[in-house]
């Protein structure tokens, strides 16, 4: 059972993001800020907890699916969570927010260049893995292609 956050999830400027994807995703260095950050489609959520430290960020973007076509493809990027509060359902509440805003923005799927490592995790949401076989991001390492699709209920899928 996973533990219910007890923070805030807000919309936030890209520049809140980059500290956690900065510590999380590129620890060895690499740019946080990516093309599209300011696009103004484009959105990033932050989770808080209740003391303001921001332990969870996530980017969604309207973009084509390499997989599958969809008339309103979005992509999540710069998913990232604090490693010292993994499990603490922060990571659940930043992509429920995100997929839920999505879903009202009239997206009707979501597809992520996942890690491995956090493949599971996206599974556990709803997700679903697209590609035979795992595929390298030169300088990050081993991803799966994954979406979700958000036909009616799917939006609420990691609640």
């Amino acid at each position: 059972m996973t533990t219910p956050f007890s923070g805030t999830v807000d919309e936030v400027p890209a520049e809140e993001t980059y500290a956690l994807r900065r510590a999380v995703l590129r620890p060895d260095g690499g740019d946080v800020v990516w093309a599209g950050d300011e696009d103004p489609a484009t959105f990033h959520l932050a989770a808080r907890t209740p003391d303001g430290h921001v332990v969870g960020v996530v980017r969604f973007s309207p973009a084509p699916c390499p997989w599958r076509a969809a008339a309103h493809p979005w992509q999540l990027r710069g998913m990232a969570t604090d490693p010292a509060l993994r499990g603490g359902g922060s990571g659940r509440a930043v992509l429920a927010a995100g997929l839920a805003a999505v879903s009202a923005r009239g997206g009707d799927l979501v597809w992520c260049d996942a890690r491995l490592s956090a493949a599971g995790f996206y599974v556990r949401t709803g997700f679903t893995v697209v590609t035979p076989e795992p595929y390298d991001k030169p300088g990050i390492g081993p991803h799966v292609g994954m979406l979700i699709e958000l036909s009616g209920a799917g939006a609420n899928r990691s609640s």
